[in-house]
């Protein structure tokens, strides 16, 4: 394929995706209250002297309100449509795989959508609610908290999408060892920088500059990064069996 040929591949599948997004916010959009209100949940469990019980977000604009449930139903269309948005990455890389190598095609889209989802379940359940709960309650009994849903939604849903986004790391290590880009070898003899690069972004991602929180994030990414070596190294391109027995042959002739 020429260059202009893959870049009308790649608007056709980035519409796809597009449409695929659209369907499923009009999908979350009748929902949209109930989500908001399962977002909100961390907030209300947090203990009474950091957040006291029946205590509501503010509203600064008349659109405030508005805007930040379109926001949540965008959220929830981002996981709820993934697969899908996986399913037409797969189609722009399927043409330059081995008929053999297309078969992954499902357990690329079935572990790349658990993933996500897992990113986005750590961030709302373990590192959203840990840093909130740090942050709220560093203002101690000199200051009360009137936090706006702008502000509100906005921290979670960067963590949110930061983490998912993070645990994506084994696929995307899967789709470049699966092009022979990266191998086993190569991303661990290059590991410490890779622990640099996830500390940098989970320096990014994390809402405080403070090494508790930015170990909670970066410490699962660093265990995926593990994880995608061992799937470099099972799903890889293997040596053929001729190039393998060349070396030998060299290595006897040289010898």
């Amino acid at each position: 394929m020429s260059l202009m040929a893959h870049l009308e591949e790649l608007r056709r599948r980035l519409v796809r995706s597009l449409v695929a997004f659209a369907v499923s916010f009009l999908a979350c959009w009748a929902f949209h209250e109930k989500i908001a209100a399962f977002l909100l949940l961390p907030l209300e469990r947090m203990p009474p002297e950091i957040w006291a019980q029946g205590k509501r977000l503010v509203f600064l604009g008349p659109t405030d309100a508005f805007i930040f449930y379109i926001k949540v139903a965008a959220l929830a269309s981002v996981f709820l449509a993934s697969p899908w948005i996986l399913y037409q990455l797969w189609g722009f890389v399927a043409p330059g795989l081995y008929r053999r190598e297309k078969r992954m095609a499902v357990p690329f889209i079935f572990f790349g959508s658990l993933l996500f989802a897992a990113g986005g379940a750590f961030a709302y359940y373990v590192a959203f609610p840990f840093a909130a709960r740090f942050l709220i309650g560093f203002g101690g009994d000199q200051f009360e908290a009137q936090i706006t849903i702008e502000r509100y939604f906005s921290f979670l849903m960067t963590v949110i999408l930061g983490l998912g986004l993070m645990f994506e790391l084994p696929t995307l290590i899967f789709l470049l060892s699966r092009a022979g880009i990266v191998t086993p070898g190569f991303l661990l003899r290059h590991f410490r920088w890779a622990v640099l690069l996830i500390f940098v972004l989970a320096a990014i991602i994390t809402p405080t500059p403070d090494a508790v929180n930015m170990l909670i994030f970066a410490l699962p990414t660093i265990l995926l990064y593990l994880l995608g070596v061992a799937v470099a190294w099972i799903f890889g391109p293997k040596p053929a069996a001729g190039e393998t027995a060349g070396n030998t042959e060299t290595k006897t002739d040289n010898a």
